[in-house]
């Protein structure tokens, strides 16, 4: 297994690829070279200042 240098790119394509849920803590952490444990804790703090992307107003709902 070849050593993944760890890049503020890669960081955060896989903070972002974690955000919309195109990939888990074990794929994104591969993804950027870290651990899981840092992973999960670089994602925390990417969410404390990304807002959610949904809401009421924004849900389809469909008639069945």
């Amino acid at each position: 297994m070849t050593k993944v240098k760890t890049t503020p790119e890669s960081v955060e394509e896989a903070n972002f690829g974690l955000f919309t849920a195109r990939l888990n803590i074990p794929q994104a952490a591969a993804h950027c070279g870290m651990t899981n444990r840092e992973m999960k804790m670089v994602f925390r703090e990417f969410l404390k200042t990304h807002k959610p992307t949904y809401g009421q107003e924004q849900q389809l709902i469909l008639p069945l």
